[in-house]
């Protein structure tokens, strides 16, 4: 386990500082983090994890009030250990730090119990805002993030079984061979991608796969 515990805390006759426990797989990004919290007097890193499963560890042990969340990550999604922390503290205040554009990733970690989408590339920016505005209870979302979510939001949303079809199609599969694997009809398999290319738009089966993976609606 890559956790690291500091002991600063706000000095007398000042409000108390703001806990963040900061989940990502990647050492470079957990230092930028640092070097950026660390100028900071009212915001402190108190415990680090290198992947889902320690997130959620370190989370109930440090009980931080702000989880900075990477989403993809080797052992589960942060998507799923949103889910698992909220699950067990439903009052815990997450925000998602990503380089994952698409509004159907941002959809999954907000209904997750997110409270904050920022991408990678815009941390020295708004990243204290974002802990900031969270902490105090309302929601940041990165400004591409909310302009796609704000595109597609009258949009049918592929159902569990239309994502699922689109997805083993992704990774070349006939008909048939999807058939099979969800223990559905060809006919229905059929009808399905008819769906899918209508709420999506698309011409054909990679037409319709590369929205759908650009919009994070399936993971290839």
């Amino acid at each position: 386990m890559q956790t690291r515990v500091t002991n600063r805390t706000a000095a007398t006759g000042q409000a108390p500082t703001i806990s963040v426990l900061l989940v990502d797989d990647h050492l470079l990004l957990r230092e930028g983090v640092r070097a950026v919290v660390t100028t900071q007097s009212d915001i402190e890193i108190i415990g680090e994890a290198s992947s889902g499963a320690e997130g959620i560890a370190e989370y109930t042990r440090l009980r931080p009030d702000i989880v900075l969340m990477d989403l993809q990550m080797a052992d589960m999604s942060g998507v799923d250990a949103i889910a698992a922390i909220r699950s067990n503290f439903p009052d815990a205040k997450i925000i998602v730090l990503t380089t994952y554009s698409g509004d159907g990733r941002a959809i999954k970690a907000l209904r997750a119990g997110a409270m904050g989408y920022l991408m990678k590339a815009s941390l020295r920016k708004e990243l204290l805002d974002a802990i900031r505005s969270v902490h105090h209870g309302g929601k940041h979302l990165d400004a591409s993030i909310a302009t796609a979510i704000a595109m597609h939001v009258l949009e049918d949303a592929l159902s569990d079984r239309e994502a699922a079809v689109l997805s083993l199609a992704a990774w070349g599969n006939s008909n048939k061979q999807i058939a099979a694997r969800l223990d559905i009809t060809e006919e229905t398999v059929k009808g399905h991608m008819k769906i899918v290319f209508s709420k999506l738009g698309a011409t054909d089966r990679t037409h319709a796969v590369t929205i759908a993976a650009k919009r994070g609606l399936i993971d290839l």
